[in-house]
């Protein structure tokens, strides 16, 4: 580690929303879409080289709000606000970060929501089938119009964490490190049937529409339904225990949250983002990767258990990747890389530390 004294971190203070629509955007699948806009904020400042980049990518309905305080988020600190800014893991004096909505998302990004321009109305179940690589790709797009040339790294949980691993087979030569969290470089073999559950969970709700609800009630009280359960399969229960020892007051906090949440997010895009998993698989194009890894765990996460580590740095040793693995010691499960920021962020520092000194 680096003992050399640390001057105390920063907040970032007010960010904004930015938007980016590409034109004529070509899918995996052959479609062209006319438009596509992508939501981002960003941290710091691009180096004249345009190489002191991070890309921050988000979870599957998280948003890419990751640091400081943004009027569209109700000013509440981003999701890794612990993790970005002046003198912290990922440092804005030196490094530029960028934090990217992804396509099909319901924060600013093109989704079901936006307007079809072949039929005037709403896409709604009509939204083109993306994937992961589309994501990615309108990412580099991004990248490209902001003047980045290279990235220093590419960082984010869950979902985000795919996207690492995408970047990394998809752009080698664009990257030198990746810091997937709480997550894995393949989608559930059960991907297809999650898919399947979702949509008639959807489906047998009166508001559902058959996804043409716009303009509509929208399927509130499902979604709100949906992300108690999700919330809950991702540690909630515990964090929020010491604010609400009461098991009824704990409960109503986390409907409360769950409908704030609901009131912003697009059922459509539950499908649209849980389709885009269909296949995802990195591990046979491991040997393509040429970044670094830094690979992190939480010892409480069901969803990605550590467990599963082993064999992924194993594997990536094999395809002769330089991967190290850290496990996060904490009760939150898969929603603990922000809350437990001060638990790993010494771990990223040192990793990024070599990279970022190349900057100079």
């Amino acid at each position: 580690m680096n003992d050399l004294p640390l001057r105390p971190a920063a907040d970032i203070g007010a960010v904004e929303d930015r938007f980016f629509t590409l034109r004529n955007f070509p899918l995996t699948d052959g479609t062209v879409v006319p438009e596509a806009t992508i939501a981002y904020e960003t941290y710091g400042r691009p180096a004249p080289d345009g190489r002191n980049a991070i890309l921050c990518t988000h979870g599957y309905t998280g948003s890419h709000h990751f640091a400081g305080r943004n009027p569209a988020n109700g000013n509440q600190p981003g999701s890794w606000d612990g993790l970005i800014g002046p003198g912290k893991a990922i440092d804005t004096d030196k490094l530029f970060v960028v934090a990217s909505n992804m396509l099909g998302s319901s924060f600013g990004s093109t989704n079901a929501g936006r307007i079809n321009p072949q039929t005037g109305e709403a896409f709604g179940p009509d939204f083109p089938n993306i994937t992961i690589r589309d994501i990615v790709a309108a990412q580099k797009a991004l990248l490209g119009h902001l003047g980045v040339r290279h990235l220093v790294a590419v960082a984010g949980p869950s979902y985000g964490g795919y996207q690492a691993f995408q970047w990394a087979v998809a752009y080698p030569d664009f990257m030198d490190a990746i810091v997937p969290v709480n997550t894995a470089p393949w989608a559930s073999v059960n991907t297809d049937k999650q898919l399947a559950e979702l949509q008639a969970r959807l489906a047998g709700d009166p508001e559902w529409h058959g996804g043409r609800y716009y303009g509509k009630a929208a399927c509130k009280t499902v979604l709100t339904d949906i992300r108690v359960e999700t919330l809950k399969r991702y540690g909630i229960e515990t964090a929020l225990a010491p604010r609400f020892p009461d098991p009824a007051a704990r409960e109503a906090a986390i409907r409360e949250q769950a409908a704030n949440w609901a009131a912003k997010w697009d059922a459509n895009s539950l499908i649209i983002l849980r389709r885009a998993l269909l296949g995802f698989d990195t591990r046979p194009d491991f040997a393509r990767i040429k970044a670094k890894v830094l690979y992190i765990l939480c010892r409480t996460d069901a969803l990605f258990p550590p467990k599963i580590a082993p064999d992924v740095i194993k594997a990536l040793a094999a395809a002769g990747v330089e991967a190290r693995y850290f496990e996060l010691d904490s009760d939150l499960g898969h929603s603990s890389s922000g809350p437990e920021h001060a638990k790993w962020s010494p771990v990223l520092r040192e990793f990024l530390a070599p990279l970022v000194a190349r900057l100079n």
